[in-house]
C-alpha cells in the first residue's frame, strides 16, 4: 500500500492506494498520524478511493486511527470507500461509527 499526505484548512487528508493490510502498513499511518496530531491536527479525511482491499488488521488500522483522533476530541471520516470496504464496513457494523463521503469538499465541510 502506498499512502500520500495533505493538510487542507488544519484537516489531514491521507490518500491510500492499494491494499490496506494492517500488519504491513499500519504502524506507518499511526506514526504519520502521530506526527500531526503533535502539530496539533485532530481532523482527518482518508481517502479509500483506490484501496483494492481490506483485512480485519486493517479495520484495526481504522480504528486506531479513530480512537486516537476521538482522544483529542478529534474526527476521522472516510472519502469514498470502494464497494469492497463499504461491504466490510457494514458486515462489520462499523459504518454506524464511520461517516461516509463521496467528495472531498463534503468531507472538509463536515469535519470544519
Amino acid at each position: 500500500m502506498k499512502y500520500e499526505k495533505e493538510i487542507i484548512d488544519n484537516i489531514l487528508l491521507l490518500k491510500l492506494s492499494g491494499d490496506l493490510i494492517g500488519e504491513n502498513n499500519g504502524p506507518g499511518l499511526v506514526e504519520v498520524l502521530n506526527e500531526h496530531i503533535n502539530k496539533g491536527v485532530y481532523k482527518c479525511i482518508i481517502d479509500m478511493s483506490e484501496v483494492r482491499y481490506m483485512n480485519s488488521s486493517g479495520i484495526g488500522v481504522l480504528i486506531t486511527i479513530l480512537t486516537k483522533l476521538r482522544n483529542k476530541n478529534g474526527e476521522v471520516v472516510l472519502l469514498q470507500p470502494s464497494d469492497q470496504v463499504k461491504k466490510l464496513l457494514i458486515i462489520t457494523k462499523l459504518n454506524n461509527i464511520f461517516s461516509f463521503f463521496e467528495s472531498k469538499e463534503e468531507a472538509v465541510q463536515n469535519l470544519k
